[in-house]
């Protein structure tokens, strides 16, 4: 594995960052003007920070031909994948879901958790929710896994790289609590508890993708369903933000599962 090539990663987070964050606080200030009219505005404005990573990597990699190459690579190459990874990528983040559900029965909430959701949880400006739960992951994946976690892994061992960019990963995500009617503000609405469990979750969620993404052989495509399927079967069902209180912690459980597991695969570095 190849990665000495990505080297690029105060360039990649440092214009990520700071590019994402104008134009999501400027969508969040003209979400909360009097008289709101900017809808069309807004979305698109939530668009371009979201394709702005993806946008960075490419500036990145295809002046590069070798990048340019092993991107092509990991982006079609899912028959060369294990199935069981194929397997674990599209179905560990819903039976996770329906398991919290049914380990909060015992704590008293609802078996009306299980029924599908009349609508959704959070408006998307001018853009269909379930558009965005399809695209959004996507786009996200093609940037975070085409450089962003590469170009931190040539550094740093398995472990670091993940917990580094959950934290960058959270904090990217700060100004959408503050355009109206968004997800993350919806949640900020509902509680600290549930806000704070958002950022919790982002650690095991990518210690485990990351774990898919490098046992696939950095697939790409691994990441992008993995992603996709956790933010689709987290929405349509009727599910309580407890429940998914109890998935972060069976996701933690599982996450530290694997770094015992495969101890030498977390923490070993890659050779410069």
């Amino acid at each position: 594995m190849d990665i000495l090539g990505y080297n690029r990663s105060k360039s990649f987070y440092a214009q990520s960052l700071l590019i994402s964050w104008s134009l999501w606080f400027l969508a969040a200030f003209l979400s909360h003007a009097p008289g709101n009219t900017t809808g069309l505005s807004i979305s698109l404005l939530g668009l371009l920070g979201l394709a702005t990573p993806l946008v960075v990597a490419l500036s990145l990699i295809l002046p590069e031909r070798e990048l340019k190459k092993d991107l092509y690579k990991r982006v079609f190459n899912l028959d060369k994948v294990n199935i069981r990874y194929i397997v674990l990528a599209f179905f560990l983040m819903p039976v996770s879901i329906l398991t919290a559900q049914g380990i909060s029965l015992f704590f008293g909430y609802g078996t009306n958790q299980f029924y599908l959701r009349d609508g959704f949880t959070f408006t998307s400006g001018v853009f269909p929710v379930w558009f965005l739960l399809l695209l959004a992951p996507a786009i996200e994946e093609l940037a975070w896994h085409s450089y962003g976690t590469d170009c931190l892994r040539q550094r740093f061992n398995l472990l670091n790289t993940s917990l580094i960019f959950a934290i960058f990963w959270g904090v990217w995500h700060l100004p959408l609590s503050f355009i109206k009617d968004y997800y993350h503000s919806n949640l900020l609405q509902e509680g600290l508890l549930y806000s704070l469990n958002f950022f919790l979750s982002l650690f095991p969620f990518v210690i485990i993708m990351n774990w898919l993404y490098y046992r696939s052989g950095r697939n790409i495509l691994i990441t992008i369903i993995f992603h996709i399927t956790a933010g689709y079967f987290n929405e349509i069902f009727n599910t309580h933000p407890m429940s998914k209180v109890i998935q972060t912690i069976l996701l933690m459980a599982i996450s530290i599962f694997l770094i015992i597991h495969e101890k030498s695969f977390f923490i070993k570095t890659e050779k410069k």
